[in-house]
């Protein structure tokens, strides 16, 4: 791996910590289900408006400079996706399973979960002051009683 692969690589690495540290492990504390999906979409959305670095959501600005692009940075964006997911998913199930939302399809909802936070964090870069209201509102629509 070059020199600059090799730096991007250990940032990504590094990024880890605050996104867990912000974004995940405040979610932890509250019930699992849709309880816990409200809190971490809200705490994305905190840490991609007070952004520790100048793209926002460090994941959300590098995936699409690296998706195309084979190695230890895509790979390393690859796991952190995956990971993210599967914690989305998780929580859909619990949510379905403890009757709190109609009957939807967690691997789906994550998806759509996942795809509307990447496109808040460009919405807040470009300065649109709305992006965070309608990430809670297409939540909000997913989370919708049973």
């Amino acid at each position: 791996m070059g020199g600059a692969a090799a730096l991007l690589d250990g940032l990504v690495g590094a990024v880890v910590g605050p996104f867990l540290a912000d974004v995940v492990q405040p979610a932890l504390t509250t019930r699992r289900g849709a309880e816990r999906l409200r809190a971490l979409t809200e705490h994305w959305i905190a840490y991609a408006s007070a952004p520790l670095f100048p793209g926002g959501c460090f994941w959300a600005a590098c995936l699409t400079d690296f998706d195309s692009r084979p190695g230890a940075v895509r790979d390393a964006l690859a796991r952190q996706r995956r990971t993210w997911l599967s914690l989305l998913v998780g929580e859909f199930r619990h949510a379905v399973e403890d009757g709190e939302v109609a009957d939807v399809d967690p691997e789906l909802a994550a998806f759509q979960v996942d795809a509307v936070l990447l496109a808040t964090n460009t919405a807040l870069r470009l300065g649109d002051d709305g992006a965070a209201d309608l990430a809670r509102r297409v939540l909000d629509g997913l989370l919708a009683g049973a």
